[in-house]
């Protein structure tokens, strides 16, 4: 297992020497063969390993005893060792959760804030090889398209943190093999083999009827399929950012068909690419996108029908040559205005909708030099003005000192910014591009440097 795992770790390259890595351990089977094999690995990977523990206080005594024992196992190989807890039981029924997706979204929450707080570069989890084939078949029997088919990632990026599995071809009875192998002791869950869970059903009823009755190779083939609509996922979804990059414009609206370039515009590509663009589209705007919300907007954008509803108060119709997103007439009486205006470099604009002044300050290099490193814009890829608006669902920012572009939604979560406060937050753009944001390090690609000339500061202070 050594073996399999460290090449399976080269070929999809999880892990970066000088890497700390946060080790994600329940005190299953399959969590503490991860950390045995990486405390293996980790001379020959230049990594440095942590261990975390998340107990959900769903099994009583039992859960305590979980939490012990991984911090016992930590300790043993004298690796740092991290807990946190909560009470998924109350989390699911106050969000109107099952208990499953509770634990996943607190359990996931609170590991992006550890490695956040202690600067940790990967969190490693143990999916295996079984995991991804009990996920494509959930998300099959759901009705996923190719994003859901592609199953459970070997690396993904999630808030500027990456999470890596290195156990994804690494089958179970492997990892029970190994362990027993090196006399490693683990936990049991009897909770695995509770029917009312439907991952369990899957696991312990649906694939072994499906084996034993229709395929013995059923896992291998489900783990292909996985791999094929992973690759697909991502060349469509590629292509398709590339498109609505060149067509897309603020305020919701999509470029469809130019009369005099008839191979210009959405309706010119073929009906795959068209169902995919769609679906981004809808994406940037947080609004739902399974088959029937995509063709519905497809054939509003063909012109077959005049409009469609979607959830959450928003409304897709086709104006001439375009496809437009907009607020429901019910929505916008309900909410509070929007705004627009102008900051001219240097000067200052007052948003009378959020009661603001936003003011911009040239800096001279020499005082910017001292100043918070990312806390000032370069005046050179600025010009003589930005463009200051509320915020938008579906806004993207990637603030300087991060590894990756966000949604402004999720990072307005992770700086617990109040739900109500958000609509009329104010953001700055240079173009298209959202380069400042109240609140946050400049945007990563126009932040100053030295070297750069002189900068540019925002500040933004209540009307008077």
């Amino acid at each position: 297992m050594r073996e399999q795992v460290l090449d399976y770790i080269r070929e999809r390259d999880l892990f970066h020497a000088g890497d700390r890595v946060v080790v994600a351990v329940s005190g299953g089977a399959d969590s503490v063969a991860l950390l045995r094999v990486l405390l293996e690995l980790r001379a020959e990977l230049g990594i440095v390993l942590v261990v975390a523990h998340f107990n959900h206080q769903l099994r009583g005594a039992d859960s305590d005893a979980d939490e012990k024992f991984v911090a016992n196992l930590a300790q043993c190989h004298d690796v740092a060792f991290f807990a946190g807890r909560a009470d998924i039981r109350e989390h699911a029924a106050s969000n109107k959760l099952s208990i499953e997706h509770a634990a996943r979204e607190v359990r996931y929450e609170w590991l992006m804030k550890l490695a956040h707080e202690q600067r940790f570069d990967v969190a490693a989890t143990a999916h295996t090889f079984d995991d991804q084939a009990e996920t494509v078949l959930m998300k099959f029997l759901r009705g996923a398209g190719t994003k859901g088919l592609a199953g459970i990632h070997p690396l993904l990026l999630r808030e500027g943190i990456r999470i890596a599995r290195p156990l994804l071809e690494t089958q179970r009875a492997e990892v029970e093999q190994y362990l027993t192998s090196i006399g490693q002791r683990w936990r049991e869950d009897e909770s695995n083999c509770d029917p009312r869970f439907a991952r369990n059903r899957i696991r312990h009823e649906l694939l072994p009827l499906l084996e034993r009755e229709y395929n013995p190779n059923l896992r291998e083939l489900l783990n292909e399929a996985a791999e094929v609509a992973l690759a697909e996922e991502d060349y469509w979804q590629g292509k398709a950012q590339a498109f609505l990059d060149r067509w897309q414009r603020p305020h919701g609206r999509l470029f469809l068909v130019d009369k005099l370039s008839p191979s210009d515009g959405l309706l010119a590509e073929p009906l795959a690419m068209q169902r995919r663009v769609l679906k981004c589209f809808l994406e940037s705007r947080d609004l739902p996108t399974d088959c029937h919300h995509i063709e519905a907007v497809r054939r509003c954008a063909l012109g077959e029908i005049s409009q469609v509803d979607l959830p959450g108060g928003w409304r897709a119709r086709r104006n001439g040559d375009w496809l437009e997103l907009a607020p429901t007439v019910a929505q916008t009486l309900g909410s509070v205005a929007s705004y627009e205006c102008l900051l001219p470099i240097p000067g200052m604009c007052v948003v009378p909708e959020a009661r603001l002044e936003v003011r911009a300050t040239v800096v001279a290099a020499d005082e910017a030099a001292i100043a918070v490193a990312g806390s000032l814009l370069c005046m050179a890829k600025i010009g003589s003005q930005l463009r200051i608006r509320n915020w938008q669902p579906g806004d993207r920012f990637h603030p300087a000192h991060t590894a990756s572009e966000e949604k402004l939604k999720r990072l307005f979560s992770e700086q617990h910014i109040p739900a109500d406060q958000r609509q009329l937050w104010p953001v700055g753009l240079a173009g298209s591009r959202i380069v400042w944001v109240r609140g946050f390090p400049a945007a990563l690609d126009f932040a100053w440097v030295p070297g750069s000339g002189d900068a540019l500061r925002i500040e933004v202070s209540p009307e008077e």
